[in-house]
């Protein structure tokens, strides 16, 4: 597992850091493997339906960062996302949500990443498979 001062852990934080809409979700990375990255994001007012159920959007933004993040690790960059299915187990509460991501596969072109979206009690709560393009842009 890279450390906090590798290369890659430095990528990541970078290209969350630069991007006004990732700040905008508070969304943190905790960890980060070979194929694998752990993104946390903080309950806030604005990211809720009703200030105790995270809204939807958030988290599919949630899973699609993290997808995103495990192949920029691969590409040395952020990549584009081409498609992106999101499936809603259960309502996401909770002061924070932390999405696991597992990237499938990397090839020249194309990346396909899956993550689990869990809340703070360790439930289920919404799963997403993202294709990306394995070419930073």
């Amino acid at each position: 597992m890279p450390d906090r001062n590798s290369p890659s852990w430095t990528l990541i934080e970078s290209i969350l850091a630069e991007s006004e809409a990732i700040v905008a979700l508070g969304i943190t990375l905790e960890e980060l493997g070979e194929d694998t990255v752990v993104l946390r994001m903080t309950m806030r007012p604005d990211l809720t339906r009703d200030g105790t159920i995270y809204h939807g959007g958030p988290v599919a933004s949630l899973i699609d960062i993290a997808g995103d993040m495990a192949v920029a690790v691969r590409a040395g960059g952020g990549v584009p996302t081409i498609s992106l299915r999101v499936d809603y187990l259960r309502p996401c509460t909770g002061p924070w949500l932390r999405a696991t991501d597992r990237l499938r596969r990397h090839g020249r072109t194309i990346s396909v990443s899956d993550v689990d979206v869990q809340d703070d009690q360790g439930r289920l709560c919404a799963v997403g498979r993202g294709t990306y393009s394995s070419i930073v842009g």
